[in-house]
């Protein structure tokens, strides 16, 4: 929760639980060293460290500008749209995935629609013999995504850029999602797989 209090010109954020620890969360996930978010906010890198290590807060000016430097509004910086820390999405409130259930493939998502989320959780389920990437499937992902996907139960089929890779039950991959890539069910039986999509990374 943040407190946000006005003294005359000056508008500063107090914070419960620090302001810093966050930022320093977000621009770890972007793989930014504090001279890269300085660049992208114009925020000197020695004020960023302060502000990360807790011991200054930062004017909602200077945390609008770091919040611009991490692809993101003030409020959601900030968290003021979220209802809270923690959130649920129950079995029955999962939301359809972009997919194509007529060609045997199907999607839901299991994340909820949180602002600024970089990370989607999905259960995708193939039956025999079907593929993603069909008319209905999403294109490639965004440049910098990476994909994690576990198969749940029955066998898949990875095609990446050209290289085919068989995964078995609990097998796990990890790759680069913005290559030319798509899942095949080679069995008899419905395949189900977990995937996790990080949106925007950089590759190391």
């Amino acid at each position: 929760m943040y407190v946000i209090t006005y003294k005359r010109m000056a508008t500063a954020i107090e914070h419960a639980n620090p302001i810093g620890r966050r930022i320093r969360a977000l621009r770890d996930a972007m793989e930014l060293s504090l001279r890269d978010l300085a660049q992208r906010s114009g925020v000197s890198a020695p004020m960023l460290s302060q502000v990360e290590r807790g011991e200054t807060s930062p004017t909602l000016a200077v945390a609008e500008r770091i919040a611009q430097g991490l692809d993101l509004r003030l409020s959601q910086l900030l968290r003021l749209d979220e209802a809270g820390q923690v959130a649920i999405v129950r079995a029955d409130e999962r939301r359809p995935g972009t997919s194509d259930p007529a060609s045997g493939h199907s999607a839901e998502i299991l994340t909820p629609p949180l602002p600024g989320q970089r990370a989607e959780l999905s259960r995708h389920v193939l039956a025999a013999r079907a593929s993603t990437g069909g008319p209905g499937d999403p294109p490639m992902h965004e440049p910098g995504s990476r994909e994690t996907a576990l198969v749940q139960s029955g066998r898949v089929v990875l095609r990446i850029d050209g290289e085919r890779h068989e995964l078995a039950e609990g097998d796990c991959v990890t790759f680069d999602a913005d290559l030319p890539h798509h899942f095949e069910n080679p069995g008899d039986d419905d395949a189900v797989l977990l995937a996790v999509v990080s949106a925007g990374l950089r590759r190391s």
